[in-house]
């Protein structure tokens, strides 16, 4: 029998899958997991979303410490900080091919 997650940690999964859960921070992700480093702009022309947006959307992922920045004169660049985002990914990406598969 496994133990029960303490109630604080509970707290802060909730609000890291909450993060998770915007389809715009998964594809941005996606394309860090695919980089080691992208300015926001160019996270801006992957996507076609607004620059503002983008950086909404960075700025939350970057202060609940998914991922990490650096200013370079007027560029930043953003890369993953958490190592579980690309695992948590692949396992529900592979589950979730493996139910279109089963279905399909």
């Amino acid at each position: 029998m496994s133990k029960l997650i303490p109630a604080h940690m509970l707290d802060r999964a909730a609000r890291r899958f909450q993060l998770l859960s915007e389809p715009l921070r998964l594809q941005i992700l996606n394309l860090l997991m695919n980089s080691y480093e992208l300015s926001v702009m160019e996270l801006v022309e992957a996507t076609g979303q607004q620059q503002a947006n983008i950086s909404k959307h960075l700025a939350l992922l970057a202060n609940e410490k998914i991922l990490a920045r650096r200013k370079e004169g007027v560029k930043v660049y953003y890369r993953l900080d958490d190592p579980s985002i690309h695992g948590i990914c692949t396992l529900v990406c592979g589950q979730l091919d493996s139910l279109e598969r089963v279905s399909g």
